[in-house]
């Protein structure tokens, strides 16, 4: 449903305040300071033409007179003056570039925390429903805009209104008649910029999301250059790069002609005013028409000279004033997105139970400690009797008739039970889509459930504060993430207290150790571009090491050997079978060899458990398992 212009220009304006009041909270007091200095100099900048009046009629009186000395001494005060207001407009004019410069980097510092931090408080949906280019141009487009507004436009927007609502006093002092020829041409300007600026802003508004449009289609060819290659789809990928960049071509043709338009005409007029004031002005002084001021002055040639400057300096700001808005309106369409992403509601977490480190005590009894034992326990405050109760980690996990829809009315999982022990090896497998990735999702509550019951240790899920719940388990997902940083660094991205020995230690048992000693600088060999000179097998050893460095009670291994040749999974499964003795483990897996030692096998078809029970159960029943490790062996 499009909007109407006036509802996005309400919502661009919404956007803008919003702004200028973020500004202002992060700077109370150098924002009006910065503020004050504009306005004073803008005011020095409209007070020459009082001087240049004051100096002609010096002048004329000595050229009637003849009288050089009285001439002078009446001319240097008004010379010393302009000096001196000269001078303090340059200081005051030199503050202000170096506040805003300071405020402005500053608002952006800030600015890029608040989104950067309300970001990683956002659900897992949120990023599977956004282009991930598209939430970069927040970053870029979108806040340069909001640069833009706070350094240049609102700055020049004060300036420019100060000086034309102080020439336009100035003027009414001078003449009531000029001033009001003046305004004639005034309101054509005003009607111009009313009807060119207004449709130039509905194109700023589009061309802002087209432009994180774009960035998000570019990211994603970038991402997926090689399937492009792979299936010669570079053609089709031009075509589609070329529609979405013309759409983004036409909103800021748009944009920018109504814009471009906008100054000339405007200058334009202010020519025409220029002209009709001087014969105006003209035609008054030889018809004599009677002076209306508020002054009461004459109006001769002494005042008819700076009020065409002064006139030069009017429509000049107004013009000025109409090239704000583009840039205004454009500030407001960055603002209005940044605002949306600073307003999405972050993930919710009701969670009141706690992870602490633990003592066990001879009798079984748990106590909390500040040190780190090696043990945990789950701090469960109650507030009906005020009471603290403590939990022994263990790694119990039991979903109970679980239900789940990623979309309302469109079920992925129904009535799914699953009860894991302590150091049980729990394995799901199944077609794709059948909802194995899905219950780990759900276990560590990237989405939760639409009915049924997890509990963890006997605690509901629900109350447990989920920074403590993913804490407590350890993942290597299927798609492994690098970060720009030493090898070392990436492995201590799983527990960020472990030292140097700790992380070797993490390697050596996911088998990773070999091949990081023969890089280049070891384990300070820096990755970049999420480990593009590493190979795919090399990287998920990598996650493993990471996950083994976390030495969590519960592992989800969710295809953690899928990009690993044979030869290298016999490796990485002795690693793993070390790393997973003594605690609970959830794996999923397409080569049912990895999985033929798990203590229970579930078999998932369409989001329902359609078998469960141990390898040789599960063969010995001749159902879908056995079906799914006949064909797999015929195929080995």
């Amino acid at each position: 449903m499009h909007k109407s212009r006036g509802e996005m220009l309400k919502e661009n304006f919404g956007a803008i305040k919003w702004t200028l009041k973020k500004f202002f909270g992060y700077y109370p007091v150098l924002g009006p300071l910065a503020m004050l200095c504009i306005l004073f100099s803008a005011i020095v900048a409209s007070i020459p033409a009082i001087f240049i009046q004051k100096i002609l009629a010096v002048i004329q009186t000595w050229v009637e007179s003849g009288d050089w000395a009285a001439a002078k001494a009446d001319l240097m005060p008004y010379i010393w003056k302009l000096i001196g207001l000269y001078a303090l407009s340059l200081a005051s004019l030199t503050l202000e570039t170096q506040l805003m410069a300071v405020m402005t980097q500053g608002f952006l510092d800030k600015m890029r925390r608040e989104m950067f931090n309300g970001m990683q408080g956002l659900p897992i949906r949120y990023f599977d429903s956004h282009k991930h280019g598209d939430i970069m141009s927040f970053y870029t487009n979108d806040i340069d805009t909001m640069r833009q507004l706070v350094s240049g436009s609102l700055p020049a927007l004060i300036r420019s209104v100060a000086i034309v609502l102080a020439v336009f006093f100035i003027m009414l002092w001078y003449s009531l008649w000029m001033t009001l020829v003046l305004l004639l041409g005034v309101v054509a300007m005003f009607y111009v910029t009313k009807t060119v600026g207004g449709g130039s802003a509905k194109y700023f508004m589009r061309q802002q999301k087209a432009v994180g449009a774009m960035e998000g289609f570019a990211q994603e060819m970038m991402n997926g250059q090689k399937v492009v290659k792979v299936f010669c789809h570079e053609e089709q990928s031009i075509r589609d790069f070329d529609k979405v960049n013309g759409e983004l071509f036409d909103v800021s043709y748009r944009a920018n002609a109504f814009a471009s338009t906008l100054g000339p005409i405007i200058s334009n007029i202010g020519n025409i005013l220029y002209v009709g004031l001087a014969l105006a002005g003209g035609v008054f002084i030889l018809t004599g028409v009677p002076s209306v001021s508020l002054s009461g002055m004459v109006f001769d040639i002494t005042v008819l000279v700076p009020f065409l400057n002064m006139s030069r300096q009017f429509t000049g700001n107004v013009n000025q004033l109409s090239q704000q808005i583009n840039s205004i309106v454009m500030a407001g369409a960055g603002a209005q997105r940044v605002l949306s992403l600073v307003n999405e509601k972050p993930e919710e977490d009701e969670g009141y139970v706690t992870l602490v480190n633990a003592r066990i005590e001879p009798d079984g009894s748990v106590t909390e400690t500040e040190e780190h034992t090696g043990h945990w326990a789950w701090r469960h405050p109650h507030s009906a009797d005020g009471t603290v109760t403590y939990t022994p980690l263990r790694g119990d996990v039991r979903m109970v008739d679980v239900d789940f829809a990623y979309e309302e009315g469109k079920d992925v999982l129904h009535d799914i039970s699953v009860y894991a022990e302590p150091g049980q090896k729990v394995a799901f497998v199944g077609a794709t889509g059948a909802g194995k990735t899905t219950i780990t999702n759900l276990i560590n509550r990237f989405y939760d459930i639409a009915d049924g019951k997890i509990r963890y240790d006997g605690i509901n899920v629900n109350k447990i504060k989920k920074a403590d719940l993913r804490r407590s388990l350890g993942i290597v997902l299927q798609e492994t993430n690098l970060f720009t940083g030493t090898v070392m660094e990436n492995i201590r991205y799983g527990n960020l207290d472990a030292d140097d020995e700790a992380c070797i230690r993490a390697a050596k048992l996911a088998g990773a150790d070999d091949f990081i000693t023969r890089l280049p600088h070891g384990y300070d060999t820096e990755l970049q571009n999420n480990g593009a000179n590493l190979s795919q097998g090399q990287r998920q050893l990598l996650a493993i090491a990471r996950a083994a460095v976390a030495d969590p009670p519960v592992m989800i291994l969710d295809e953690a050997t899928s990009s690993i040749d044979t030869r290298t999974e016999a490796i990485v499964q002795r690693g793993m079978d070390k790393l997973m003795e003594g605690r609970t483990v959830f794996v999923i897996a397409h080569r049912l060899s990895t999985v033929m030692n798990a203590d229970v096998i579930m078999v998932l078809d369409h989001g329902r458990i359609i078998e469960r029970g141990s390898h040789e159960k599960l063969l010995a029943e001749k159902g879908t398992y056995y079906q799914l490790y006949t064909g797999a062996f015929e195929l080995e």
